[in-house]
């Protein structure tokens, strides 16, 4: 008879907590204490990324989801981008999976501006952050609706579209301009960048 009462299971191993935001500097502190996730494109990514991050573009991190579970089961997620803004939208949606991670402040733009170095492959294109793509995307769009509106007055609605679409992508914190933006020639992998498969098992083993 077993007075002690029925034994208990072993726990899981717990997943390492991660912070909701890391500074520049405490990021260069620990960074080997992480697995860093560059949620850029493809194409920002081979302009120059964090030593030792992996790849995986915002539009691709539920294709991810398993590879990131288990990376998170060893280290905590350090989830990169150029400024922080998509970085923070991975880190919300990992979240939503049950994904701890946290996020760099002011992304790779930060990390260079304090000293760090970047990591890029020889000869890598430099393609713009996709913000900037996407302010000069939006504003071409808008001004060519003002111009063509002159003579032809329905153009109009090509500005406000566009307007109404950036309250929505502001409101909602998404951006389907990006997304788009993101499937062009200059945004997409070169011809010596690691293929997202490999990737996928990188982050697992």
């Amino acid at each position: 008879m077993n007075v002690n009462g029925p034994r208990t299971a072993p726990a899981a191993p717990a997943t390492p907590a991660a912070p909701g935001a890391l500074t520049v500097a405490e990021a260069a502190a620990r960074l080997d204490g992480f697995t860093v996730v560059d949620v850029r494109t493809p194409g920002e990514y081979a302009s120059g990324h964090l030593p030792g991050a992996h790849n995986v573009p915002l539009d691709r991190l539920d294709e991810a989801s398993a590879a990131l579970t288990e990376a998170a089961r060893r280290r905590p997620l350090l989830i990169v981008c150029a400024s922080g803004v998509r970085s923070e939208r991975g880190c919300g949606r990992l979240a939503g999976l049950g994904v701890p991670a946290a996020t760099l402040e002011g992304g790779t733009g930060a990390w260079a501006a304090a000293g760090h170095a970047l990591e890029r492959p020889a000869g890598a294109r430099t393609p713009w952050p996709m913000d900037r793509q996407v302010r000069l995307a939006a504003g071409a769009l808008v001004v060519a609706g003002f111009l063509v509106g002159l003579a032809w007055p329905p153009a109009h609605w090509l500005s406000g579209l566009i307007g109404a679409g950036l309250v929505f992508s502001g409101a909602t914190n998404t951006c389907g301009m990006a997304a788009l933006l993101a499937r062009l020639p200059h945004n997409r992998p070169g011809r010596d960048a690691v293929p997202f498969e490999q990737t996928l098992t990188r982050l697992t083993t």
